[in-house]
């Protein structure tokens, strides 16, 4: 699977175009330096994952407004410039290279995919050109796809899947997948899996469905004959809403604890209480944080200012955090040069809206807090908006990474 999409990086898509992407220095695509400093933003704005595409644009808007309304950099004015990648590589590919051949940006920040932010990555790192990925992926740091130009926000499957499977499971429990068949599904699985063999659970079943399904009658039946005691259930956007609603009908969690690896806000929000009610899993951020977070609040008030009263997604919080880390590091070393900016961006601690963050030395991959959360029942609501209980931070840790020697990059 891996090789195909590096072909298709390759060839940038099927449509024929057949640009080859070589290794290029960094003064040769940025020799005429543009008064704006700007940043690519490849992400899905249609398909099943652009509920949380929207958000992240929102939220990389608000970033782009604060620097600019501080001057930017001694005049430089930030600019965000959105493409839809269609929630494929080659789409992606292609995108990313427009970006930065036609568009001439200085950083990318962007994607909502493991497959399709790996595509972003490889024309990113062959381009010289600093890429910041705001979606889950544990290959992007892996050695095989990391580079000196490649910095991961988001949280990974590693860290996220584990962190629920330890709060949830309980030595002796048998679990059972369900599963949606492409990376991101599985790079959770091997997460849960993990934990799960430390602990000593039996894993009953991988029950896998196809991206974009939107009828699990074949595969409820299996799960219940198998009487696990968790189910956990691996995908993401409408699929996520899809599986729980209709897991709930069926029963299945009177039977047993169902757990995803990340609970959707945008979904939740779509969905219903009584749908998601119990359901546990892991997020980057829930704005209730503010309750304990001056960070938050300070996010959480500007977003409300902006946008109307609304409060930021899970995965908005990426877009902005994605934006501002690098244009801070710019404003620091008051220079958009790639090497300047990765040497600020791998010495900086920040905290702009959970907790402080850093990005470990040799994955650039964010060291962060995680949250445990749990959907609420309809009655602990205090408005529409508020839909989920935090059960837990876990404040960030190395020690819940892989480590640099089994990333291959020691």
């Amino acid at each position: 699977m891996r090789n195909s999409r590096r072909q298709i990086i390759k060839t940038i898509g099927a449509g024929g175009l057949g640009i080859v992407v070589p290794a290029i220095s960094i003064k040769s695509v940025f020799g005429q330096q543009s008064q704006n400093i700007k940043i690519g933003f490849p992400t899905p704005l249609t398909g099943p994952f652009s509920a949380e595409a929207k958000d992240q644009v929102q939220a990389a808007q608000l970033a782009i407004k604060h620097f600019n309304e501080n001057g930017g950099l001694n005049g430089r004015m930030a600019e965000l410039l959105v493409r839809d990648d269609k929630l494929k590589p080659g789409e992606a590919a292609t995108r990313t290279l427009e970006l930065i051949e036609n568009d001439k940006v200085d950083f990318l920040v962007g994607a909502l995919s493991a497959s399709v932010q790996l595509a972003v990555n490889e024309v990113a790192k062959a381009r010289g050109v600093i890429y910041n990925s705001i979606s889950q992926s544990d290959a992007i740091n892996e050695s095989s796809d990391f580079s000196k130009y490649t910095f991961h926000e988001a949280l990974n499957p590693h860290m996220t899947a584990g962190a629920v499977g330890r709060h949830v499971f309980k030595k002796g429990q048998k679990i059972a997948f369900l599963t949606a068949d492409y990376a991101y599904g599985h790079e959770m699985v091997n997460g849960f899996k993990n934990v799960a063999e430390e602990m000593g659970l039996t894993v009953l079943a991988d029950i896998r469905h196809p991206a974009g399904a939107t009828d699990y009658s074949i595969f409820l039946p299996r799960i219940q004959n198998l009487r696990p005691d968790v189910l956990a259930i691996c995908n993401f956007g409408r699929d996520q809403l899809n599986s729980i609603k209709q897991a709930t009908s069926f029963g299945l969690k009177k039977q047993m604890q169902i757990v995803v690896p990340v609970l959707l806000y945008n979904q939740r929000l779509a969905g219903s209480p009584d749908a998601f009610e119990g359901v546990i899993g892991a997020a980057n951020y829930h704005w209730t944080l503010e309750e304990q977070s001056d960070s938050a609040r300070k996010f959480n008030d500007a977003y409300r200012k902006e946008y109307g009263g609304a409060v930021p997604s899970d995965y908005g919080a990426y877009g902005y955090v994605g934006v501002k880390t690098i244009l801070d590091a710019v404003l620091k070393v008051e220079s958009t040069a790639a090497d300047d900016v990765i040497a600020e961006l791998e010495a900086m601690k920040y905290d702009y809206y959970k907790g402080v963050q850093y990005f470990r030395k040799c994955d650039h991959q964010s060291v962060q807090p995680i949250l445990i959360i749990s959907s609420k029942k309809e009655s602990e609501m205090r408005n529409e908006f508020d839909v989920f209980d935090i059960l837990e931070v876990q404040e960030g840790s190395e020690d819940v990474l892989r480590s640099c020697n089994e990333l291959g990059l020691a």
